[in-house]
């Protein structure tokens, strides 16, 4: 008589049931792209202007306003020129020193600073001290003032708002220049601005509205009332 051996046949289903388990189970999960965080208030604010009270003021309350008068748009220039290469919350901290020192940023006093000027800048430790931006911000504010004969400096800065702005969902969908921002960094070149490259160009047309490039959940999308909120 022949005993039969009482094998258990594998279950093929269910090792590749438990082997794709097992297979899901070793993958790291994917890290999900960061674009907005919801603060303690409730309200969607892209990370930069997230965590840092100063910047999340800024934030809620300035940048991506329209800007359309002669002194605020120098300002803004002036302080986008003196950012490049720094953080803006250095900027932020250092704006009403930059406000006094530069007599708010009037264009014909400006303009009209000599070179004793120029040294009681450079010995001022409340702001930033490179004489090439200082420089530029007096020579900016000669051009704008000469801008006045050809419609004005606000106008000639709004003229180059695109027909369409973008719509990011991320920060990495955000541009950081555009054809309209190239465009104008060379015309300001031409009428004799410095420290208008495309890219401090663009982050200009961002702070003052003539594009819109809040994160479609922030809460400040559409905020400006120059574009619509998508």
């Amino acid at each position: 008589m022949v005993t039969k051996k009482n094998s258990q046949p594998a279950k093929p289903a269910a090792k590749k049931v438990a082997n794709e388990a097992a297979g899901k189970a070793a993958r790291p999960l994917r890290a999900q792209p960061v674009d907005v965080i919801v603060g303690v208030d409730g309200l969607a604010r892209p990370p930069w202007a997230a965590t840092d009270s100063l910047l999340q003021a800024y934030y809620d309350t300035e940048w991506g306003m329209p800007v359309r008068d002669e002194r605020g748009l120098f300002e803004r220039l002036s302080l986008e020129a003196f950012q490049s290469g720094l953080s803006w919350a250095t900027i932020l901290r250092k704006r009403d020193a930059f406000r006094e020192v530069f007599l708010d940023f009037d264009p014909d006093a400006v303009a009209a600073f000599s070179e004793k000027d120029i040294e009681r800048l450079m010995s001022n430790e409340r702001i930033i001290r490179n004489r090439a931006k200082i420089l530029a911000t007096i020579g900016n504010a000669r051009a704008t003032v000469r801008l006045r004969d050809e419609g004005g400096f606000a106008a000639f800065i709004w003229s180059f708002k695109p027909a369409v702005t973008p719509a990011p969902r991320l920060i990495s969908d955000i541009p950081t220049t555009s054809a309209e921002s190239i465009a104008l960094s060379k015309a300001l070149r031409a009428k004799g601005f410095a420290f208008v490259g495309p890219t401090t160009m663009h982050a200009l047309m961002e702070a003052t509205g003539i594009v819109d490039t809040h994160l479609v959940d922030s809460h400040r999308r559409g905020s400006s009332g120059v574009w619509p909120r998508e």
